[in-house]
């Protein structure tokens, strides 16, 4: 039965992600994985592409435009889809995930942790503060995989998007923690690949020299998307520009998850 991650780092540009993401491209360029690159979805920020990623609908359509709407998704969505189709869903993610997908608005308390099979997200591990260490959110999420074995776990940390907008994408602060990222989930990445997951990396914006994000420059948009199969199988990097429109749809076809009309985009083929 497959199963999948998917690693959302906030803010993880494509650049510096192959530049300096040294375990990520150490199984491209074996071909032990495939990279793509996103040109993302617009406005290129952070709830709006929480919402577009997994529901494979533009913000226009979806209505989330701006990070400042706060409600839960109305559209059919990955975490609605898995769960009703008796999938395990799992996710540790900042609060704006727990918004869309499970209650709104967010409670600190009563949401914070959540073990509840009604709920879209069924285990989810939240956190509201930007600066939340990732390695701490690293180990709750290794955690779930091993108490839940979920068939559909997102992993989003916060700490590129941190960095870049504290000290500019042109700094050592922001180049340094993919680094820091990439090696702290290495070991994680090869036990999920043991436990039968197929690991998608991605990002749902960049960032610019400025430390901001939300237009069209190439900086702000693009991103990478990683696919790790547990076969050890890939194709490199591909040169292939892909769309966060297909994100939602390849993970419910891996899934055996039927694909709604709502989803327009074609999923990935990852044989």
């Amino acid at each position: 039965m497959s199963k999948s991650i998917l690693v959302l780092s906030d803010a993880l540009r494509y650049d510096v992600a192959k530049d300096n993401m040294g375990f990520l491209g150490h199984l491209v360029e074996s071909k032990q994985s495939t990279l793509y690159k996103i040109i993302g979805e617009l406005p290129s920020m952070s709830r709006p592409m929480y919402e577009t990623i997994h529901t494979g609908v533009p913000s226009s359509d979806h209505g989330v435009v701006a990070n400042s709407i706060v409600r839960l998704s109305n559209k059919p969505n990955v975490f609605q889809l898995l769960k009703n189709a008796g999938k395990v869903t799992a996710a540790a993610a900042y609060y704006w995930y727990s918004e869309l997908y499970n209650r709104a608005p967010y409670d600190r308390i009563d949401d914070k942790e959540t073990d509840d099979e009604s709920l879209n997200i069924q285990h989810g591990r939240f956190y509201t503060e930007d600066e939340y260490p990732d390695i701490e959110l690293f180990a709750s999420a290794a955690h779930l995989v091993r108490k839940f074995s979920p068939d559909y776990l997102l992993l989003h940390p916060m700490g590129m998007d941190y960095h870049g907008e504290t000290f500019g994408s042109d700094s050592k602060e922001y180049r340094n923690h993919a680094i820091y990222q990439d090696s702290k989930l290495a070991p994680l990445i090869m036990e999920w690949k043991e436990r039968g997951y197929t690991v998608f990396v991605t990002g749902d914006h960049g960032i610019n020299a400025d430390g901001g994000h939300g237009g069209t420059t190439p900086e702000q948009r693009t991103v990478p998307f990683f696919v790790i199969q547990p076969s050890g199988k890939g194709r490199g990097e591909t040169g292939e520009v892909i769309s966060h429109l297909q994100i939602a749809p390849t993970i419910l076809k891996l899934l055996n998850v039927t694909i709604p009309e709502t989803m327009k985009h074609p999923p990935l083929s990852l044989d």
